[in-house]
């Protein structure tokens, strides 16, 4: 099997659904592995459905014939168009949620794969506590998007007690909402290791393909590097939590 970054130059890491299935899982993580995948960053927070009502409302409207690209007979003949389900067995599928996910199954991983285990979607220090515990490689402080849960806590409001929990352990990256170099400074300064990015280049490739998404990550870049001038750090490391101050009786904003 060819190395997944052939083309892009450096690893990458894969992330796991984990759905329903046990099976399924192993097939995507060993397929991973074998593929070259150093670490497998495993979605935590998605455990049940969530009411998408701006999507139910105008999905109404949609007047375009849905079996063209979806098969909506049943769970596993809809899933099995999706090349990263070629030749798994989806007998017994019920949804893709992990929502019988328990350490058990993060310690039944661990002993399938030699791959660093990454936790995405941590947003309680106790987790964060357990995390460590149970030897895993990594958190990923993470509220998916606010596409999870509408009424959930922002990531960059959960980081700094997760940051002190772990104390040091093991590397805390986040996501979510991150938007500017400035929201990317403010993460870094507060403690985390790496700012994960999603919707903006996706952004970017939606309007513009390859160059869209090079752009995106060069604003990014130029952005962070104005607010560090600002702020009067020369390098990464020195950005501190000094800083960054949170607005005034707000829990969320900074």
């Amino acid at each position: 099997m060819r190395a997944p970054w052939a083309a892009r130059g450096a690893p990458v890491w894969y992330q796991l659904y984990a759905t329903n299935k046990w099976e399924v899982a192993k097939a995507f993580v060993t397929r991973a592995e074998r593929a070259g995948c150093p670490a497998v960053a495993v979605t935590v927070d998605r455990s049940g459905g969530r009411n998408q009502e701006t999507l139910f409302r105008l999905r109404a409207g949609d007047t375009r014939d849905c079996s063209g690209c979806h098969d909506r007979s049943s769970l596993q003949a809809n899933m099995k168009r999706r090349s990263m389900y070629e030749g798994v067995d989806l007998t017994g599928l019920t949804h893709t949620q992990s929502s019988n996910m328990t350490w058990d199954f993060l310690k039944r991983l661990r002993d399938t794969v030699k791959m660093k285990i990454v936790l995405k979607g941590i947003l309680a220090h106790e987790d964060a506590r357990l995390a460590v515990q149970h030897g895993m490689d990594g958190i990923i402080v993470s509220n998916h998007g606010a596409r999870s849960e509408d009424s959930g806590r922002s990531s960059i409001d959960a980081l700094p007690e997760i940051l002190d929990a772990v104390g040091g352990r093991m590397p805390v990256l986040v996501d979510s909402g991150f938007r500017r170099g400035t929201d990317i400074c403010k993460a870094l300064a507060l403690g985390a290791q790496a700012v994960c990015i999603g919707r903006p280049y996706i952004w970017g490739l939606g309007a513009f393909g390859q160059p869209g998404v090079e752009r995106v990550l060069e604003l990014l870049r130029i952005e962070l590097h104005a607010i560090m001038q600002q702020v009067g750090a020369p390098t990464l490391k020195q950005l501190v939590p000094a800083m960054v101050r949170r607005v005034p009786g707000s829990a969320a904003n900074y």
